[in-house]
């Protein structure tokens, strides 16, 4: 612009003469092909610390944005899915809390949280998928599940998204190599109903041990039915309120059996299920004790396959489906059930009941409502 303007290039300690002569010809150079040597200079530097800025991001290791993941949005997920992102990636050989004795064991995904961001590619996960599927298919897909939605919130974030190969999880191969999942069918027939209450009432741990039988006679979730709080009971006009996963929550009968099982439980806090060794305070794990009951019974049932065994069950006595999917807590399969059928508590109770005395005559237990007293017992006060 017709203006003489000073450049600084250094100081003299550092520049000798031919240097700095030659520099300035440089930048004479610079004006003559009509670019500004301040532009030069700015634009030298925005690209130095862009190029810092991309080898710090490609060098940050997957455990450290995974850990930022968790933390960001644990607060959207339920208790149970936390928990699953949590053993992913735990260390081996960890105390378990409440067991001694139990060392905890390898997450999955604990190989590929030491590897950095920008190579977890589709090989390496299809290399990892390759030999954990092996030993762990149910847990290698439901780990692959949590990485794509790990990988899609990474692709989001300003800071990793420049590195992050979003579809590194999503290939063909890697579907190939998981494999579908079966159906499971897993669920109690009419005649294995004596020898599992059996085995189940022979349970020590008594929370436990009503606890299985209460899946088998409401037919609820696992989650929905380990998290019943005392004030969800009423046993005034006997109904249930459990926190459905589907909706808002749904209120199921008190059946009298169910009632008197959840009578004999202590109140030592706010959970039905309560565990003076769990962290939250509830029932955490009846899996295991469940498992020994059935291997005891010869039987192959997991938790899940209690609620199907509910609803199988209900097939001997013609109950409506409509019923037993309102109980169940499923979604109405039809525009009828959906906007023009409503069922209160008490006809369900007459459905309901009718299903628990049949499943207690099935497996032999006498159970006269009439003539058992009253059991309920305060253990400590409510933490």
């Amino acid at each position: 612009g017709g203006k003489t303007i000073r450049i600084t290039i250094g100081s003299p300690d550092s520049w000798s003469i031919p240097e700095a002569q030659a520099r300035a010809r440089k930048i004479q150079r610079e004006i003559d092909d009509g670019l500004d040597p301040r532009r030069v200079k700015a634009d030298a530097i925005a690209a130095d610390v862009s190029a810092r800025e991309t080898t710090k991001r490609e060098g940050v290791l997957v455990g450290e944005v995974w850990s930022r993941y968790v933390a960001e949005r644990s607060e959207h997920w339920s208790e149970s899915h936390l928990k699953d992102h949590q053993k992913m990636v735990q260390l081996a050989g960890q105390l378990v809390r409440g067991r001694p004795s139990m060392r905890t064991q390898p997450g999955m995904l604990l190989p590929l949280m030491k590897l950095r961001l920008g190579d977890l590619d589709s090989k390496t996960i299809e290399s990892w998928a390759a030999k954990e599927v092996k030993q762990r298919a149910t847990r290698a897909r439901l780990a692959v599940r949590l990485l794509k939605a790990f990988l899609r919130w990474a692709s989001s974030e300003g800071d990793y998204a420049s590195v992050v190969d979003v579809n590194a999880a999503s290939g063909k191969k890697l579907r190939d190599i998981l494999g579908k999942p079966g159906v499971k069918k897993d669920h109690l027939q009419r005649e294995q109903l004596p020898v599992w209450f059996a085995h189940v009432l022979a349970v020590e741990n008594q929370v436990i041990s009503v606890y299985l039988q209460c899946l088998l006679l409401t037919g609820a979730r696992r989650e929905e039915l380990a998290k019943l709080k005392w004030d969800d009971l009423n046993f005034k006009w006997k109904s249930i309120y459990l926190a459905d996963k589907v909706d808002d929550g749904r209120s199921i009968p008190l059946t009298l059996y169910v009632g008197y099982l959840l009578n004999t439980l202590p109140r030592r806090n706010e959970w039905v299920f309560s565990s003076p060794t769990s962290q939250s305070g509830r029932l955490v794990e009846p899996a295991i004790a469940h498992r020994k009951a059935c291997s005891a019974a010869s039987i192959e049932l997991t938790i899940h396959g209690l609620r199907r065994s509910f609803k199988s069950l209900t097939e001997w006595l013609d109950t409506p489906a409509g019923i037993v999917a309102q109980i169940m807590g499923h979604k109405p399969s039809a525009i009828a059930e959906k906007h023009y059928t409503v069922r209160p508590v008490d006809l369900l109770r007459v459905h309901h009941q009718k299903i628990e005395q049949w499943i207690l005559e099935e497996a032999g237990i006498n159970f006269d409502a009439e003539n058992v007293e009253p059991c309920l017992r305060l253990v400590g006060h409510p933490s």
